[in-house]
C-alpha cells in the first residue's frame, strides 16, 4: 500500500532491516524456486476460475430470458407477502458477506453461517446459477420493509447474489448445486432449474452436460494448483522464519502503535 502523503500523515515501513541477509544467502536458491513456483500456481489457478467462469457465463445467458426473470419476480413477491407482515418505519440496509470460496482445501460453503442465524431455510436448487433474479427480488422486499440483509456473492461473480440471509426473520435463501447441498431437510425447496425454459433445456441438454463437466474439471483444476501455491508458500515460510529478527519486527509495531495513541491523544 503505498502512502498517499509520505511524510506528512503517512509513513514507509521498512521491515527489511529485520532479515539476517547473510544467512538469507546460504538459502538463496530454494527460496528463488519458492517464489517462482507459487507464483505460476497462483497464475494457473487463475486461468483456471476463469474459463470456468465463461463456461458458467455462457450457460446462464442461455437459459436466463425475459420470461424467466419475470417468473422468478412473481415467485420473490409472494413469498416476500407470506413471510413479511407489516412494515418497518425505515428501510432496512443490506450488507455483503462470502458465505464459501474457492480454496485449497476445494470449494468451501459455510453452511453453519447460516444455521447459527436463520432457523428457516428456503433452499434454492439452482444447478445453472439463476438464482441472481429472485435473490435481488427478495432483498429489495425485505430491505423495504425495514429488515437489514446480509447478500452473499457468487464467489465466481462477486457481482451476483448467491444467497440471502435477513437474521430478523431468522429466514435464509440459499441457492445449491448437487455438488453442495443444503446438509438438512430445509424449510421449503424451491426448483428454480424447472423455471428455465423447458424446450431450451431439452434442446441444449448436451450443451450443458458438457460445461458443467468441463467447468467442473476446471473447478478442480484450479483447487489443485491453490494447493500446490499454499505448500510451497508454506515452504517459502519455513526458509524466510528463521533469518527473521520476530522481537525487531514487533518492536517495530508497538511503535507504529505508539505513535498512531499520540496522534489520537493530540485531537
Amino acid at each position: 500500500m503505498e502512502p498517499k502523503y509520505p511524510g506528512l500523515v503517512e509513513s514507509y515501513v521498512d521491515l527489511g532491516e529485520c532479515y539476517d541477509r547473510a544467512a538469507l544467502q546460504t538459502v538463496g536458491r530454494e527460496l528463488k524456486g519458492c517464489m517462482k513456483g507459487y507464483k505460476a500456481c497462483y497464475s494457473r489457478a487463475y486461468r483456471c476460475l476463469t474459463a470456468a467462469a465463461q463456461l458458467d457465463e455462457d450457460v446462464r445467458a442461455l437459459l436466463v430470458t425475459p420470461a424467466l426473470e419475470a417468473k422468478m419476480a412473481k415467485r420473490a413477491r409472494g413469498i416476500l407477502s407470506r413471510e413479511i407482515k407489516g412494515a418497518g418505519d425505515q428501510a432496512g440496509r443490506a450488507v455483503q458477506r462470502f458465505l464459501g470460496g474457492i480454496t485449497w482445501q476445494g470449494v468451501l460453503r459455510e453452511y453453519g453461517t447460516v444455521e447459527a442465524q436463520c432457523g428457516r431455510v428456503y433452499e434454492l436448487s439452482d444447478t445453472y446459477g439463476l438464482a441472481h433474479t429472485m435473490l435481488t427480488c427478495l432483498a429489495a422486499g425485505a430491505m423495504a420493509a425495514g429488515h437489514d440483509v446480509v447478500a452473499c456473492p457468487d464467489p465466481l461473480f462477486p457481482d451476483r447474489m448467491a444467497h440471502l440471509l435477513i437474521p430478523s426473520l431468522s429466514l435464509a435463501f440459499v441457492s445449491t448445486a448437487p455438488e453442495l447441498p443444503w446438509p438438512h431437510r430445509p424449510y421449503r425447496r424451491i426448483r428454480l432449474d424447472a423455471m428455465a425454459d423447458g424446450e431450451v433445456l431439452r434442446r441444449s441438454r448436451a450443451r450443458l452436460r458438457f460445461s458443467r463437466k468441463v467447468s467442473a474439471a476446471l473447478l478442480e483444476e484450479a483447487v489443485d494448483a491453490l494447493a500446490q501455491a499454499k505448500a510451497m508458500h508454506d515452504e517459502l515460510e519455513g526458509l524466510y522464519n528463521p533469518h527473521v529478527d520476530f522481537d525487531r519486527v514487533y518492536q517495530r509495531g508497538e511503535e507504529i502503535v505508539e505513535a498512531f495513541l499520540a496522534l489520537e491523544e493530540r485531537k
